[in-house]
């Protein structure tokens, strides 16, 4: 049974930092492509950043590039999320997710979600 398991959300004022993660298990995280996605209230779920092994394939949405880092730690089959210069726009719930390697990660290509930790951005 395939289990993602986010954390490492809260709520930070604006400029900040947070380093979300993604503990795997009954699913190797090396040998697929995963990814961030997050939904803010009222709005569409959007794939934030998705990689293969953060060399040959890597995507991050235009709103979080040069702000935002995933990585992974293959021995710990966790994937992460680093946010830095947080803004009040990135406040959403945010999803890790194991999808197909695309070059647009959409909610249609992920075959397995997390359940979600909550990032909150105050100004």
């Amino acid at each position: 049974q395939v289990q993602l398991v986010e954390s490492g959300g809260g709520s930070v004022q604006a400029g900040g930092s947070l380093r979300l993660s993604c503990a795997a298990s009954g699913y190797t995280v090396s040998n697929y492509c995963m990814g961030w996605f997050r939904q803010a209230p009222g709005k569409e779920r959007e794939g934030v950043a998705s990689t293969y092994n953060g060399i040959t394939y890597t995507y991050y949405a235009d709103s979080v590039k040069g702000r935002f880092t995933i990585s992974r730690d293959d021995a710990k089959n966790t994937l992460y999320l680093q946010m830095n210069s947080l803004k009040p726009e990135d406040t959403a719930m945010y999803y890790c997710a194991a999808l197909a390697c695309v070059s647009i990660p959409t909610s249609g290509t992920v075959a397995w979600w997390g359940q979600g930790t909550q990032v909150t951005v105050s100004s």
